[in-house]
């Protein structure tokens, strides 16, 4: 490889860049046109803007395979980085880059296809012997089929949509009355989501952990585990804040853990990178797991897995992609210390999660021994509601967890996001909770604990964001005249939401 077109936009694009150029390779960036002047595109060789007429919305450029790969051509590109996200996990990408002789950095479109469905990812999983949880997948997708499928999981259960991940397209049914309405919402929403309706129903466990095991796979066949990350603080299903290695989990379940995730990825026929994810009761050697999902990509959360491991993923990658073997060793893998990572969103975590909009006035990075930024962002740079709201990463590493959570802690109250509302406050709050210093969580913890972590308006601080952003107002223009449409137009768009 010699030039590498990163598919995607913001921190992971960043991320991906910096290690190429580790490399010596060459890197173009993509972007659509409200992105022209991000970070991701900035640090570039070359930038290739993708939009086409009669575009609804900025992500549509980002999801067209034919654009990505007209780009790669046009540059002279001759590998494919999909980031996470957009097209990282459509198998059409790879399956074209494979067509066009360019090498996808990722695992082959057959895999990514058979991982993407749920439906045979299951029955791959069971034919290997990993454990999976109770379910029914009928072939047949009528609503009474489904009705049937229902009744013989039992309540409590889930419907799921096969295809995508992210909790879309899933309902929670804790009776049976409550069936065909989450079957015709999950339905519609995975159809919108993914263009595919097809569901299937499992039985729900009542607060598990989710923990997930990094696996790396080269083409002579070698399949690693880099060990597992507890991802269970979520909100509405996606993950807010990991740890690794998770504070649960025993040798001897971590090696258990491995095997499963190893065994998953050779059913698979595994190239590259990936994560295997499991549902988790209980804790230590006693504890059990079962399958949950593979995610045929690189994870946003992987830069704990390099921070305890001390390896490079997308290094690894890369590696795989050149045809390189693993010189690794599975019994030289083991975790050395602790690490945590946040993930700064423009969103109110007190509305809803409500993602937001603005402009970034200001933004600093925190700084300190075993801190690290992951950022796709900078000063003066517009957010807008098209795309995931996700600003950045803030990542820890200590020698021990309490260490590790106690720099988390300082990092997030040092970051600063000026300009529109971010869940940082939340974040810092949620950091204070002695359920998460002891490591006592759930899938549900932050759920149940929504209204504790919310927080009433301050008026005396809502008077001042009043007069900064007067203030801020005047300066931004010339004296007569009109004020423009990025310019803040609440109190807490100028203070970022912070109260006290």
């Amino acid at each position: 490889m010699r030039k590498v077109l990163i598919a995607n936009r913001g921190e992971i694009a960043v991320r991906v860049a910096r290690a190429c150029r580790e490399r010596g390779l060459g890197v173009v960036a993509v972007y659509a046109g409200p992105d022209a002047t991000r970070p991701h595109v900035l640090i570039a060789d070359e930038a290739v803007c993708l939009d086409a007429p009669g575009d609804e919305r900025p992500v549509s450029a980002y999801l067209s395979v034919s654009r990505v790969i007209d780009a790669a051509r046009a540059t002279g590109a001759d590998a494919v980085h999909p980031g996470y996200g957009f097209l990282s996990e459509r198998p059409e990408l790879a399956a074209a880059c494979r067509d066009a002789g360019l090498t996808f950095i990722g695992p082959p479109a057959d895999v990514i296809a058979r991982m993407g469905s749920k439906l045979e990812a299951r029955r791959l999983m069971e034919a290997a012997g990993v454990p999976c949880v109770p379910g029914a997948r009928p072939q047949d997708q009528s609503l009474d089929s489904l009705r049937a499928a229902a009744v013989a999981v039992g309540v409590p259960l889930l419907v799921k949509a096969s295809a995508g991940g992210g909790g879309k397209g899933m309902r929670l049914v804790t009776q049976l009355a409550d069936l065909d309405e989450a079957l015709g919402a999950a339905r519609r929403e995975a159809e919108g989501a993914f263009g595919d309706g097809t569901l299937y129903v499992e039985r729900a466990l009542i607060q598990p952990r989710h923990v997930e095991v990094q696996v790396i796979a080269d083409e002579a066949g070698t399949v690693l585990h880099l060990g597992e990350r507890e991802c269970s603080l979520q909100r509405r299903h996606q993950k807010v804040i990991e740890e690794a290695p998770s504070p649960v989990v025993s040798p001897a379940l971590r090696q258990r853990l491995g095997a499963a995730a190893v065994a998953a990825a050779r059913a698979a026929g595994y190239r590259n990178a990936g994560t295997v994810e499991f549902l988790l009761h209980g804790d230590g050697d006693a504890a059990t797991f079962h399958f949950l999902e593979m995610n045929t990509r690189l994870q946003v959360e992987h830069a704990i897995t390099e921070a305890v491991t001390g390896l490079d993923l997308v290094h690894l990658q890369l590696d795989v992609a050149e045809g390189r073997a693993l010189a690794l060793a599975q019994d030289a893998i083991t975790p050395r210390g602790h690490a945590f990572e946040c993930r700064v969103y423009a969103e109110d975590p007190d509305a809803g999660y409500l993602p937001q909009s603005g402009r970034v006035l200001r933004y600093r990075e925190p700084q300190g021994p075993g801190v690290r930024v992951d950022s796709g962002i900078r000063e003066g740079d517009l957010v807008t509601p098209d795309f995931d709201p996700l600003l950045c990463k803030l990542v820890t590493h200590a020698p021990t967890r309490g260490l590790a959570l106690d720099r988390m802690r300082v990092a997030v109250r040092s970051s600063v996001v000026l300009g529109l509302r971010t869940n940082l406050p939340w974040l810092a709050r949620v950091l204070s909770h002695p359920d998460v210093a002891s490591g006592a969580v759930h899938t549900g913890w932050l759920a149940e604990h929504q209204a504790p972590l919310s927080t009433p308006a301050v008026p005396w601080l809502d008077s001042l964001a009043q007069a900064v952003a007067s203030v801020q107002g005047r300066e931004a223009r010339a004296p007569g005249a009109e004020a423009t449409a990025d310019a803040p137009t609440t109190p807490w768009d100028t203070l970022g939401g912070w109260r006290a």
